[in-house]
């Protein structure tokens, strides 16, 4: 087995998918018990409109990844099934979990993925580096059109339910939002430079900025980035209208149903009505600002945002609740599907001496 292939299934090691669990349920645990009020508690009442909302959030689960299925479907011409498909999308979340987003993610072995279902290295390379963009042009676009629509005071500010007094979240959350989004616009102009105008200068101006000095060691990495980079826009050359259509579509989809599983949720335990626009928007802002977490999958982060950014939506005392629940429903599943579908999947597509090899690389048993 390539060295390369054994470094991205360390990733995969118990104790690494140990890290994000604690760190999201301690963050959970401290909050619960901070805010733990019984008399809220003891008010709430589940009824069919809780049942309908719960069931409606997990469905937008299940739009998510089917969109995001149609979009890898539609990135490799249609070369992957519907199970291939499945195990593509569910082994990429799952590597996701356990990288922080502030490192790309699940990104190399997303590749690695593709090229093991029988898509050649170019289109897995296309395909991969094509949806991250793809990604990047949602949050572009979607940030500034809930930030202009809805206005800085409405979004970066909250309502203190004991006297109805508007509270600022801090203007650090605010710069920190237009500094993370200025900061992947710029990138994903630069991606855009390269797979649609000139690769090959992109390839060379990476290779000389990691020629300098203090940049040496990455070499390596910026040469082989812009050998992707160059493959990747050949790949993408006489695509049609349908490729961009299912493309862009599955990518809109997967993005709107992730981010109205909280909509659901807070709709289930809210009897008076909320401006469902405000609650997508704040996840908007939410998305971005947990992007550059240095935890994986933003664990930590994103439990203490969501009773910050959302609290003034939830009924007194459930903020907590709600934001374990959502992370039970958007976020674990994928680490225990992941680990439950890896080891199958490793048998499936390596040959028996590799597979050996793997799962005792993944378990920990050699290096």
């Amino acid at each position: 087995m390539q060295p390369d292939s054994r470094q991205l299934l360390r990733t995969f090691r118990p104790s690494r998918i140990l890290l994000p669990v604690i760190l999201g349920l301690g963050a959970a645990t401290y909050l619960l018990v901070r805010s733990f009020d019984a008399e809220a508690f003891s008010h709430i009442t589940w009824s069919w409109n809780s049942s309908f909302w719960i069931f409606m959030a997990l469905v937008m689960m299940v739009i998510r990844d089917w969109a995001y299925m149609v979009r890898i479907r539609a990135l490799t011409d249609y070369e992957l099934d519907w199970k291939s498909s499945f195990y593509v999308i569910m082994l990429w979340e799952f590597s996701s979990a356990l990288a922080p987003g502030m490192i790309g993610g699940g990104f190399f072995f997303a590749i690695f993925i593709l090229n093991r279902e029988k898509i050649n290295m170019g289109k897995s390379i296309t395909a991969i580096m094509l949806s991250s963009f793809q990604d990047g042009i949602f949050l572009a676009l979607m940030a500034p059109l809930v930030y202009f629509t809805i206005g800085k005071e409405r979004l970066f500010s909250t309502m203190d339910l004991n006297n109805m007094n508007p509270v600022k979240f801090g203007e650090g959350f605010f710069y920190t939002f237009w500094a993370v989004y200025f900061i992947i616009l710029a990138y994903k102009l630069f991606v855009a430079y390269a797979l649609f105008v000139n690769p090959r200068f992109v390839k060379w101006l990476l290779v000389k900025t990691f020629s300098l000095p203090l940049l040496r060691r990455w070499k390596h990495s910026a040469l082989e980035t812009g050998s992707q980079l160059v493959i990747a826009s050949n790949g993408l050359r006489n695509k049609n209208r349908k490729f961009w259509f299912n493309s862009f579509a599955g990518t809109f989809a997967s993005w709107t149903a992730r981010y109205s599983i909280v909509n659901c949720l807070i709709l289930a335990f809210h009897s008076a009505p909320i401006d469902n626009f405000v609650v997508f928007a704040r996840q908007v802002i939410m998305g971005i600002i947990i992007l550059f977490s240095p935890t994986p999958g933003g664990s930590g982060l994103a439990e203490f945002m969501f009773t910050d950014f959302l609290g003034e939506f939830i009924p007194r005392g459930l903020s907590a609740t709600l934001g374990l629940l959502w992370r039970l429903i958007s976020y674990y599943p994928y680490l225990f599907i992941g680990a439950i579908i890896l080891p199958r999947w490793i048998r499936k597509r390596f040959s028996r001496e590799e597979a050996r090899v793997a799962e005792a690389v993944v378990k920990g048993e050699v290096d």
